[in-house]
């Protein structure tokens, strides 16, 4: 999708501070973790520890999940009117922040990735504690340790900020339904991916579906459910939210998966190539291994999940690209993107959620990192 937002909403790009609406969440955030710190301060310097890890992991993106929540509700419930509602809704959006947070702390150590945003991933860092101090026992065994108890911390504490965050309390009970929802979805769909790493082989229909349940619900579909619920919509509006939501999430994920094999590491944050180093059977993959001529795809198959230098990455990339699979894509994101902006444009919405959310959409799948 190569849309501008204002060319996908058919006008000028409705006016919307996104960096200012980001900070605020961080704001929220940082308040929420500062409550925690306090609750847990009589356990000392370790678990002050973990709150500073906590700290890091919530700390800067893009905020899309508790963007697309934030106009989910405006969708429903018309213009903001009342700075303590929105300040409530706010904090309601941070919730799927600390989901996000959870989801990639475990996430990393699943993968074995050595860094996230830049820094080290949560269970290396906790490891190099370890090894840097000379204490007793494994350190990588400390570090996962430490990795799998803060991703459950940060998932018990989404939970508690959306129940505590300030709305009237039937919508937040209907909200926390869907969230319900959708942390199982979010968490199941990483066992199907963590199970379809395992086997070592993926075809197309069994990478879509990891793609749609380990991400693409989560990410765009189910925010703005969460939003639209807290704002009172039915299951009609609901449903007409997801023909908006789930293909712009797949499409999402998609410009995920090229970045995982494209992305410049300067600005991901991972290495070149790094999903290819960690074996990562995506729809990208599977069409590449389905479209390459069998020697290709036989070395692209071997290589998935080694260590890969500069030049093995390209050589993975040019067969990626020459079966077809790059393009092909592209090609779907684009189709998606425009079905999913299609929706919306027919979707009874307040006019100016609408301008925003097409604006989200075009962010969503034309980023670069």
């Amino acid at each position: 999708m190569t849309s501008t937002a204002s060319e996908l909403a058919g006008g000028p790009a409705p006016a919307w501070d996104a960096a200012g609406f980001r900070d605020r969440v961080q704001v929220a955030l940082d308040a929420f973790l500062d409550e925690q710190a306090a609750r847990l301060a009589p356990l000392g310097d370790d678990a002050a520890r973990l709150l500073a890890e906590a700290r890091a992991s919530v700390s800067g993106g893009k905020r899309f999940r508790a963007a697309f929540c934030y106009w989910g509700y405006h969708s429903v419930a018309g213009p903001a009117d009342d700075d303590a509602v929105d300040a409530a809704l706010v904090r309601a959006c941070a919730s799927l922040e600390l989901l996000h947070a959870s989801a990639l702390v475990h996430d990393d150590y699943m993968d074995a990735s050595d860094t996230r945003r830049g820094r080290p991933a949560t269970h290396r860092g906790f490891a190099d504690e370890h090894r840097g101090d000379g204490w007793r026992g494994d350190p990588e065994q400390y570090g996962a340790a430490a990795a799998i108890l803060l991703g459950d911390l940060l998932l018990s504490w989404s939970d508690e900020l959306l129940r505590r965050c300030g709305l009237p309390l039937e919508p937040v009970v209907d909200a926390l339904d869907v969230f319900d929802r959708c942390r199982s979805e979010v968490i199941t769909g990483q066992f199907l991916d963590v199970s379809v790493q395992a086997r070592g082989a993926a075809d197309v229909d069994a990478a879509m579906t990891v793609l749609r349940y380990k991400s693409a619900k989560y990410s765009i579909e189910r925010p703005l459910h969460i939003g639209a619920t807290l704002a009172g919509a039915d299951q009609g509006r609901l449903a007409r939210l997801s023909s908006f939501g789930l293909p712009l999430g797949e499409a999402f994920q998609l410009r995920d998966d090229l970045l995982g094999v494209y992305g410049d590491p300067a600005a991901t944050g991972k290495p070149a190539g790094g999903d290819l180093i960690e074996g990562k059977r995506t729809v990208l993959v599977a069409l590449a291994l389905d479209g390459a001529p069998a020697s290709d795809a036989a070395r692209l198959d071997a290589a998935l999940g080694t260590e890969l230098d500069e030049a093995r990455v390209a050589e993975l990339r040019r067969i990626i690209d020459d079966s077809g699979a790059h393009a092909q894509v592209e090609s779907v994101i684009t189709d998606l993107a425009a079905r999913a902006t299609t929706a919306l444009r027919a979707a009874d919405v307040d006019e100016h959620a609408r301008g925003v959310l097409l604006q989200l959409a075009a962010a969503a799948t034309d980023r670069l990192h």
